[in-house]
């Protein structure tokens, strides 16, 4: 599953980077966000807040605090440009849907699976789909309106 997940990654950045349609469709103007400045935040909360104090458990956290907040630019850009195409509303849209159903199985396996609640994916993973909760919000609502566009009166 995990070479899906890595070859459907790779498809998807080179679409954004390659691709003559889907490429057209980045603004730089409107694309001011520092994603770097994401990272010493992340890697200096890998290094205070981790299950273990080794190279891979602070790779693991920082990796985990970093995929938590590395859709802000996305939602930032979106939030600034109003004019949201159906191709990057959608792919948001199941991002957070993908992380909002990964909520619902770590409930799951919690309960079946006799597990110890996992404070730094649980909690990061919580804060990811809080992040992306304005933004289902006004996707929903696009989706009413355009049904109330449609339906004749």
């Amino acid at each position: 599953m995990k070479l899906v997940f890595i070859g459907t990654s790779i498809r998807i950045v080179w679409y954004m980077r390659y691709h003559k349609v889907v490429k057209q469709t980045y603004n730089k103007d409107q694309d001011s966000f520092k994603h770097y400045l994401l990272l010493p935040p992340c890697f200096v909360l890998a290094l205070l807040v981790h299950h273990a104090f080794d190279i891979v458990e602070v790779l693991w956290a920082f990796s985990i605090y970093l995929e938590a907040v590395a859709i802000l630019p996305q939602l930032l850009l979106l939030q600034r440009s109003r004019n949201i195409d159906n191709l990057t509303g959608n792919y948001v849209f199941l991002l957070g849907a993908y992380r909002a159903l990964y909520i619902i199985n770590w409930i799951y396996r919690f309960f079946t699976e006799n597990q110890k609640f996992r404070w730094i994916p649980w909690v990061s993973g919580l804060i990811q789909t809080a992040l992306y909760a304005d933004f289902f919000y006004y996707y929903v609502k696009s989706w009413k309106k355009q049904e109330k566009l449609q339906l004749p009166a």
